[in-house]
């Protein structure tokens, strides 16, 4: 079977630059994605519960966007944490692509809420 895109979109109260080092960085990763996160050259480890998975940044724009590619997945399947601003009401907005079977969509998305709320958790929303 193969794997579907979905996205989720998320409105944020902070600036697209303080939400972007939570997005991008070994440090604000840790404080609501991973209970452990390092990174060398790109390449970063995710720990949870013992277990670690890594994955590297593919594409990149400050205060905009990170790309993730699994290593373990093909290149095609990626996670992406883009950064937008509404034109009409200036709010900050969380965009969150990923791939899962399309049996497993609605749990994936469960997931995704639940770390997001720990997101806002720390950025005090």
């Amino acid at each position: 079977m193969s794997k579907q895109l979905f996205e989720l979109e998320y409105t944020v109260r902070c600036s697209p630059s303080i939400l972007f080092s939570f997005l991008s960085t070994p440090a604000g990763l840790q404080e609501w994605f991973a209970d452990k996160v390092d990174e060398r050259d790109y390449v970063f480890s995710f720990s949870w519960n013992g277990s670690t998975e890594m994955a590297k940044i593919v594409d990149t724009e400050l205060d905009k966007y990170v790309r993730f590619q699994w290593l373990h997945l093909p290149p095609t399947e990626y996670f992406e944490f883009r950064i937008e601003k509404s034109e009409v009401t200036n709010q900050t907005i969380l965009l969150i692509r990923d791939f899962a079977e399309k049996r497993d969509i609605q749990d994936q998305k469960r997931l995704w809420d639940y770390q997001v709320k720990d997101l806002f958790h720390r950025l005090g929303n």
